[in-house]
């Protein structure tokens, strides 16, 4: 079964220095149909105003990966990370027992883009941990690339989670095929361009709930830049 989440039906906050789209249920927005898919529980698609940012604030019991399509996003925590994504890298922080953290966009004139995901970990009261990789255009070109897996397999960061997540850069003639384990959920979100995935044609911030399935392909895309997860049915 093949379910399409259109872009605007995603809730919205429009904070001024932060605008956000909501795929699944969060903070004010409240969505019962929508309260997140198999153990991917957040996907927040953020664009933070220049010289502003997230002040310090707590997780537990989280694994929360932050995916920058544009800009940089500074990151300091309470375990003594002080780093800066920027696009191409992915960061996995275990919220586990607890962390604090903020980010900030310093950048003068350039807006953050960035994905919030936040994924429901293995097992409660994890020690807290952080990891960050980048991944070259080249290396998700036209291609899954893994990015994210529980064991940290081929270069990925590892995941607290029965979860994993491809990223793939997709244009004209290029194409993928991912075989699905149908006993699994499979979510598709597109972070902008326009893709076609399993004969449905989506555009940024379009995503596919997939279940029972058992193969994933993507073509068709002009600048598309697509996230694929694995996931707990």
């Amino acid at each position: 079964m093949i379910t399409l989440r259109k872009s605007g039906e995603r809730g919205l906050a429009d904070h001024g220095w932060l605008r956000s789209f909501h795929t699944f249920s969060f903070a004010d927005y409240y969505d019962p149909a929508h309260m997140g898919f198999g153990n991917l529980r957040v996907i927040n698609e953020d664009r933070v105003a220049p010289g502003t940012g997230f002040g310090t604030h707590g997780h537990r019991d989280m694994e929360i990966v932050s995916y920058v399509l544009d800009g940089e996003l500074a990151h300091k925590d309470s375990m003594g990370n002080g780093t800066a994504i920027r696009p191409g890298e992915v960061q996995r922080m275990t919220a586990g027992t607890g962390v604090r953290h903020s980010e900030f966009n310093h950048a003068e004139g350039q807006t953050t883009h960035f994905l919030q995901i936040w994924l429901l970990p293995d097992r409660l009261g994890h020690t807290p941990g952080y990891e960050q990789k980048a991944f070259s255009d080249e290396d998700k070109r036209g291609r899954l690339r893994l990015v994210a897996s529980p064991d940290g397999r081929e270069g990925s960061v590892t995941l607290h989670a029965n979860a994993s997540l491809r990223a793939g850069l997709f244009d004209g003639d290029e194409s993928a095929e991912l075989m699905l384990d149908p006993a699994r959920k499979a979510w598709v979100h597109l972070a902008r361009g326009t893709l076609t995935v399993n004969g449905h044609a989506l555009q940024a911030g379009d995503a596919l709930a997939l279940s029972g399935e058992t193969r994933l392909e993507v073509s068709g895309g002009e600048g598309a830049e697509v996230l694929v997860f694995d996931l707990e049915a």
